[in-house]
């Protein structure tokens, strides 16, 4: 009986060894979402009776089109919720107001970019404008956006007049929106017209392996934009485990790797699914151009590490020298720039816009950032993270249409995943104290 439970007390031992020396509790708290995703998807890829539907490169292909607004506005939410939970509650009504702005003048003949610049600029001028009385006059950024948001909904419903307003701009909906057209074009197949030959009359063998649909279908330069996107990524990962070690810095490598390889093989595999259909949608060049900046403004400069600084303690940061003020002027700038970009994209996938779009944008932001891992009282938070919660609510919404859940059941589980990652910053907090 004691050899049996001195054999117990060894193995559990070694367990805590083993977890300690790879540090695995701290890789599973870390990627705690990246691992809910991966377990959502399977199951709604795994439903009876809808088996593999949420996989399909035409899915795909939908959903990020149907989050690009979700993508975008989660990136400017980040900003303000880094400065201590503060949130931008009149995103929605912003979209809806300038993309009707751009829809009205498109629709009586205005020059496609100079309609494009004023939406971005009339976005950025409202988030300065909402930014001026929450950095300057202190007053709640809660209280300055809710007001936003009905303002800019009631201006919205001015504009349209109460009517959908249609566009038909050619060159506008191939950039921004996603009809046949809005795809990367195929260039490599484009420049080697004599390429075909090798997949049918030459090489039976790989025509015959990769179907006989692969000459027509098959997006090359899709699938080698995302091979290029993973060796940058993978040598950009490698360094920083080099600076790391080198510097002494105590992280988890083996966590870092595993998370490596992982991200590899996924855009691989959405590389591969996507240039099965038809190729990388225009709206994802957006979508990375904004992940991009604001994922090197956080992380690279002075002002992004204002942003974690005012959350984690305005009173220290103001007195270090920091102006805060003009932190918080530029996180709120910046939303409602994003919030212009995202009413240029709602406009151009809708090809119009209705007084009703907008509604529940902001939500969807919020949520995204803070199942994300943003904490709600600021300070902490990555793009990176923001990326894997939108990603999760988008394929929630997917799976929940595509096995038929009645709509009102559809935000009862997104208000039940909001709070369980919520719950979990607060207890992994609690837990760390």
């Amino acid at each position: 009986m004691s050899e049996n439970v001195n054999s117990s007390a060894e193995k559990t031992s070694r367990l805590s060894e083993l977890v300690q020396k790879y540090k695995l509790g701290e890789f599973f708290q870390k990627y705690t979402m990246t691992i809910a995703l991966v377990v959502v998807t399977i199951v709604f890829a795994l439903w009876p009776g809808k088996q593999g539907q949420i996989l399909q490169p035409s899915m795909i292909s939908g959903l990020i089109a149907e989050n690009a607004y979700v993508f975008v506005l989660a990136t400017g939410m980040l900003l303000c919720i880094l400065t201590g939970g503060n949130i931008d509650l009149s995103v929605g009504s912003v979209v809806c107001f300038t993309a009707a702005v751009g829809c009205t003048m498109m629709a009586s003949g205005a020059s496609m970019w100079l309609t494009v610049l004023l939406m971005l600029l009339i976005g950025l001028a409202i988030g300065t404008f909402q930014g001026f009385w929450i950095a300057k006059l202190r007053v709640p950024a809660f209280i300055a956006t809710l007001a936003g948001m009905y303002a800019f909904r009631g201006f919205s419903n001015v504009v349209l007049n109460g009517y959908r307003v249609d566009i038909s701009n050619d060159a506008f909906l191939m950039l921004f929106g996603n009809g046949k057209s809005s795809f990367i074009p195929d260039l490599i197949r484009q420049a080697n017209p004599g390429l075909d030959a090798v997949f049918t009359k030459d090489n039976a063998f790989l025509s015959g392996l990769l179907g006989a649909n692969f000459v027509t279908k098959f997006n090359l330069t899709c699938m080698c934009i995302g091979i290029l996107a993973v060796i940058i990524f993978v040598v950009l990962r490698v360094r920083k485990i080099l600076v790391q070690k080198k510097l002494n810095i105590h992280q988890s490598i083996p966590g870092q790797i595993i998370s490596m390889i992982i991200i590899s093989a996924l855009v691989l595999w959405i590389s591969y699914k996507l240039a099965c259909y038809r190729g990388f949608p225009m709206v994802l060049i957006w979508i990375a151009l904004v992940l991009g900046i604001y994922a090197y403004i956080t992380t690279k400069t002075p002002i992004g590490r204002h942003l974690y600084a005012v959350g984690g303690n305005e009173k220290a940061t103001a007195l270090s020298g920091v102006k805060t003020r003009n932190v918080y002027w530029f996180a709120y700038a910046n939303i409602g720039l994003l919030a212009g970009l995202a009413g240029i994209l709602t406009a151009g996938r809708a090809k119009g816009i209705d007084p009703v779009y907008g509604e529940g944008y902001e939500m969807d932001a919020i949520a995204s950032c803070f199942i994300g891992g943003a904490s709600a009282y600021g300070g902490t938070g990555k793009v990176s993270g923001m990326i894997i919660g939108a990603i999760l609510m988008g394929v929630i919404n997917k799976g929940m249409i595509i096995i038929n859940v009645d709509a009102n059941f559809q935000k009862v589980v997104k208000g039940i995943v909001l709070l369980v990652a919520v719950m979990f910053d607060i207890l992994s907090k609690r837990q760390k104290r």
